[in-house]
């Protein structure tokens, strides 16, 4: 019985984790992404912590696989599975996991939300980081690392509504959907 209520929940929060992945390939607005909310989404919800890292970054991957070679194809030569400074991004996004490990050892709604806060905050500073530091554009100075993080504001305003917005229907989805189908709660079951 053990077993079946973890397949179910496996199965039900890989399966959100892929549909927000899906998201990614709709038209929205520039930096209104599910990446965060996928990652700690994971980390909340899956017992096995390697799985809190491999299921949202694989989403991540098999939409930007998409994005880059249909969406986007004609900015790219060829097929295309890594973009420049692709490690700055996923950097991050295992950060976020890291992060929600440790936030949401408890769901509660104000860690939900700091969560959102915190993985918004982690993208930006690490992938501005990595603009910075991999751009002829920015000086290689604190003034060019406050220049790079001063351009990228404006998409941070994006970033923080998508984080907020879809980390509240996803956590409150699955609250939801718990409620209806008790073998999803995953309280009980963390020990392992």
């Amino acid at each position: 019985m053990q077993d079946q209520k973890l397949n179910i929940r496996f199965a039900v929060v890989t399966g959100m984790i892929l549909v927000a992945a899906l998201f990614r390939i709709f038209p929205h607005p520039l930096n209104f992404s599910p990446v965060a909310a996928m990652g700690l989404f994971g980390a909340a919800y899956f017992s096995k912590r390697w799985l809190a890292f491999l299921v949202p970054v694989l989403a991540v991957f098999a939409s930007d696989i998409v994005i880059n070679n249909v969406i986007y194809a004609h900015y790219f030569e060829g097929f295309t599975v890594f973009y420049e400074g692709f490690f700055w991004q996923y950097g991050s996004y295992l950060l976020i996991v890291l992060f929600g490990l440790g936030v949401l050892s408890k769901v509660t709604l104000p860690r939900i939300l700091g969560g959102a806060i915190g993985a918004g905050a982690i993208f930006f500073l690490v992938s501005n980081f990595g603009v910075w530091l991999g751009s002829p554009m920015y000086p290689q100075s604190i003034g060019g690392l406050m220049a790079c993080y001063g351009a990228g504001w404006p998409f941070y305003q994006a970033t923080f509504a998508g984080d907020l917005i879809f980390t509240s229907v996803m956590f409150g989805a699955y609250e939801f959907i718990k409620l209806r189908y008790p073998a999803l709660d995953f309280q009980t079951q963390r020990i392992a």
